[in-house]
């Protein structure tokens, strides 16, 4: 069974349809959901951020220090910081790659839970891991290097900005319009990508325990013998997420806005109510804010699961089951009638 890249949406609706809803559970949906938003990447998005601010003080020693040696404690604290937060977001991005395996398992097996893919693939998903940093290392450079012939123009653009004044519309745009494109590649390279590693090479570590260059080679010739297929079903991976996603932020616009001035005029009152207040009455003012801002972020990620569960589910039965019927070791395992029919007939 080999579906085109049209007939593999239908089919991943109907996996979709029997993993999450036959029979229905409350708590395998919602799990499921949850686990589908964090491995596709709808709603974790993770960003960092940082705030600059002074400090001052009337006539203590660190004030009165050399500016030299606060400029290398603040450097040093600066590098123990990014250093701490790249090392979480490694931690983050292997326990992301263990869960995207586990659930792989759970599709492919039909398998309503997480641990036994958790177990099962944790060699896999560590080499897997591995190489996605590699690969990300990688985009990384290349992205300094795309970046560099940019970086004398916006220098020279805030070298000539003077406060109050206004930038020189010209040379902005003579900056950013051929940046517009770069863009742009950088964008879609990094999308084929993910969409690769994922997709094609994934399935590779899992089943057979792959290198790198046994999945690559593997999945790239899978495309040269499909090149259409495989540019339509990249293209409707890409498209029809994102409309889909359009639609449903469309539809909940309105309960949303409604939601969030409920919320906010509840905290509103209570902040109103306690202000000014010292003591035990501020700490319980206080609590009960951090009560409601709780009780919002909770409704608001239950109902991410809801919808976006199924969406996002639905993203990767898609692809395993375009892949599977170019790749027989997973089509063994998704379509095992046929791959029994073929055998019986052999």
């Amino acid at each position: 069974m080999r579906p085109s890249a049209i007939d593999s949406v239908s089919v991943a609706v109907q996996r979709t349809r029997e993993f999450l809803f036959k029979p229905f559970n409350w708590g395998t949906y919602l799990k499921f959901g949850l686990v589908a938003i964090i491995t596709e990447g709808w709603g974790s998005k993770f960003r960092g951020s940082g705030n600059q601010g002074g400090h001052t003080s009337g006539g203590g020693p660190i004030t009165t220090s050399p500016f030299g040696l606060l400029t290398s404690i603040q450097v040093a604290q600066g590098v123990a910081m990014a250093l701490l937060a790249t090392l979480f977001m490694l931690w983050i991005f292997y326990l992301v790659t263990r869960l995207r395996f586990a659930f792989f398992y759970s599709l492919v097996h039909n398998v309503k839970l997480i641990r036994p893919g958790w177990r099962a693939y944790r060699d896999q998903a560590g080499r897997f891991y591995w190489m996605n940093v590699v690969v990300g290392l990688c985009y990384l450079g290349l992205l300094v290097l795309v970046a560099m012939p940019f970086i004398s123009g916006f220098l020279k653009l805030f070298r000539e900005f003077r406060p109050g004044g206004h930038p020189d519309v010209a040379l902005m745009l003579e900056i950013i319009l051929p940046l517009i494109p770069v863009i742009f590649v950088m964008v879609l390279i990094g999308f084929l990508t993910d969409l690769v590693l994922r997709d094609f090479m994934l399935p590779h570590y899992a089943l057979e325990n792959a290198t790198a260059g046994e999945a690559w080679g593997w999945a790239w010739r899978s495309v040269v013998d499909e090149k259409k297929e495989f540019f339509v079903y990249a293209l409707l991976r890409l498209v029809m997420p994102t409309v889909a996603m359009a639609i449903v932020l469309m539809v909940l616009l309105i309960p949303g806005l409604m939601f969030a001035g409920a919320i906010g005029a509840i905290w509103y009152a209570i902040h109103g109510s306690f202000a000014g207040s010292a003591g035990a009455s501020a700490a319980i003012g206080v609590m009960l804010q951090i009560f409601l801002g709780s009780v919002a972020f909770l409704f608001l990620l239950l109902m991410s699961v809801i919808v976006g569960g199924p969406l996002s589910t639905w993203v990767r039965e898609y692809a395993i089951s375009f892949y599977g019927g170019r790749y027989p070791a997973l089509g063994n395992l998704l379509y095992p009638a046929a791959a029994q029919g073929l055998t019986d007939r052999v």
